[in-house]
C-alpha cells in the first residue's frame, strides 16, 4: 500500500476509506540505518573474511552473550527455531516425554516439541498478562514431564521465580524462550537466564538482528555439551557465519539503551490508549523492565462499536501503524491427538481472538510518531460505524 500522494480533503476520513493516513510515510523500516555496521560490512567486503568458515567474530559474540547475561556457555545457531530444539535436546528431551507449553505461543514451539516425538502439554494463559499461567502448571505434570518450555510474549513476562518453585523440587527442566525479550530484566535477572537453557533469536525482525540466526544460553555445562555433540557432524550443522556474528556485536551495545527507550515509549502509548479499548499486557515495574518486539494489547471490541478485531488491525496498518493480530491458539490450528490439553483453554482461546500486537520499530521514534499511534487509534474509534458499513456482508 503506498502512504504517499493522498489528497483526501477530509483528513478524519480513515485511511481504509480512501482518506489520508495519519503517518503518510507509513511504519518505520528495521533493521535502522548503524554507521558501526555500515562499517563492518564494507571492511569485511574488501577484506574476504565475509566469507570465512571460522574468524574472530563467531566467538566474539558467544563470549559477550555469555557476559552479557552472565551465563557461563553459549552456542550460537541458524535461527531462534533451531535454538529452541537444540535447547529441548538439550534438556534431554526424548520420544514419548511430554513438555509443557502455553496453549497461545509460537507455533514452532509446538513443533519442536513433536520434531523430538515428545508431547506438547498445553496451559492455559493469565487471564491479565495473557502468559503462561504458572499456577495451572502443577496439574499439568506428570511422571512423563521432561520439561517447561515457557515463552515470554508481547511485552509480558512470566513469573519466572515462582515456576522455579515447582519445577526445581522435582528436576524438571525449564527452557525459556527470551526471543521477544533480549535483555529483558525480571526480578533482576537477565530474560533467558532463568531456566536450564534460555533462546535468543537473530531473526530479521528482531531487536537484535542478523537477517537469521539465534543462540542458546546456558548456566550447565552438561546441556552445552549435549548440543555440541548433536551439530557437530563433520562441521557445524546449524551454523551462525561471521557476518552475521559481526553484524550483532555493534546491536547488542546499544540494546539496553535502546530498551529504555522502547520502555518509555511503551508508557506513553498505553497511557493514551488504555481507556480507548486497548488493554496493555503488561507495564513496566521496579521488578520488570520488559524488551518490546512486539507491544501486546486485549481489544475490546465493544469500545470499538463492534469493530472486529482483524478489521480494526488493518485500519491500523492502512494508517500507517504496523499493527498485526496476535499469533493461532495451538489448541485450534492443530489436531487434538497432537497434544494434551489441561482444561478448558479458555483464555487462549480468547487470546486468539482479541489480541492485537504493534510491532517495536515505532518505538524508537520520537514523540511525534508515538502520538500518531495514539491517534489513529482515536480516528478509527470515531469512524467505526462508517468502516463496518464499508465491509461485504455474507
Amino acid at each position: 500500500m503506498s502512504f504517499t500522494n493522498i489528497t483526501d480533503p477530509d483528513p478524519d476520513r480513515p485511511a481504509i476509506l480512501g482518506g489520508p493516513p495519519v503517518r503518510r510515510s507509513g511504519p518505520p523500516g528495521w533493521p535502522r540505518r548503524n554507521d558501526a555496521i555500515a562499517e563492518i560490512l564494507r571492511g569485511m567486503a574488501e577484506s574476504g573474511e565475509w566469507g570465512r568458515y571460522h574468524g574472530p567474530h563467531v566467538p566474539e559474540l558467544s563470549r559477550r552473550l555469555a557476559e552479557f547475561h552472565a551465563v557461563e556457555h553459549v552456542l550460537l545457531c541458524s535461527s531462534g527455531t533451531a535454538a529452541i530444539e537444540l535447547a529441548l535436546h538439550g534438556v534431554g528431551v526424548q520420544a514419548g516425554d511430554e513438555v509443557i507449553v502455553a496453549a497461545y505461543d509460537f507455533k514452532s514451539n509446538f513443533q519442536n516439541i513433536l520434531q523430538l516425538k515428545a508431547t506438547p502439554v498445553l496451559v492455559d494463559l493469565h487471564p491479565q498478562t495473557r502468559q503462561l499461567d504458572v499456577n495451572l502448571v502443577e496439574a499439568a505434570l506428570t511422571e512423563k514431564t521432561r520439561a517447561i518450555l515457557v515463552s515470554h510474549l508481547h511485552g509480558g513476562t512470566v513469573p519466572m521465580r515462582q515456576l522455579r518453585q515447582i519445577t526445581d523440587p522435582r528436576l524438571i527442566a525449564i527452557v525459556e524462550d527470551a526471543c521477544q525479550n533480549p535483555g529483558a530484566m525480571i526480578d533482576g535477572r537477565r530474560a533467558g537466564t532463568w531456566g536450564d537453557a534460555g533462546v535468543l533469536s537473530f531473526g530479521g525482525s528482531k531487536l537484535l538482528t542478523a537477517g537469521r540466526g539465534g543462540a542458546v544460553l546456558t548456566p550447565k555445562a552438561e546441556i552445552a555439551e549435549r548440543i555440541k555433540r548433536h551439530v557437530m557432524r563433520g562441521n557445524d550443522a546449524y551454523p551462525l557465519s561471521e557476518i552475521q556474528a559481526a553484524i550483532v556485536l555493534p546491536q547488542l551495545d546499544l540494546l539496553d539503551e535502546h530498551n529504555r527507550f522502547r520502555m518509555n515509549s511503551v508508557v506513553r502509548i498505553c497511557d493514551e490508549v488504555a481507556d480507548r479499548g486497548l488493554l496493555p499486557l503488561q507495564l513496566p515495574s521496579d521488578e520488570l523492565a520488559p524488551a518490546y518486539y512486539k507491544l501486546g494489547f486485549q481489544y475490546e471490541r465493544d469500545k470499538f462499536g463492534g469493530l472486529a478485531r482483524d478489521t480494526f488491525a488493518e485500519a491500523m496498518r492502512a494508517e500507517g501503524i504496523a499493527m498485526d493480530p496476535g499469533f493461532r491458539g495451538n489448541h485450534l490450528i492443530h489436531g487434538s491427538r497432537r497434544f494434551r490439553a489441561v482444561g478448558e483453554l479458555a483464555q487462549a482461546t480468547r487470546a486468539d481472538g482479541d489480541l492485537v500486537v504493534l510491532h517495536h520499530p515505532v518505538l524508537l521514534e520520537e514523540a511525534a510518531a508515538i502520538a500518531q499511534v495514539a491517534e489513529a487509534v482515536r480516528k478509527i474509534q470515531r469512524n467505526s460505524f462508517a468502516i463496518q458499513e464499508s465491509r461485504p456482508t455474507c
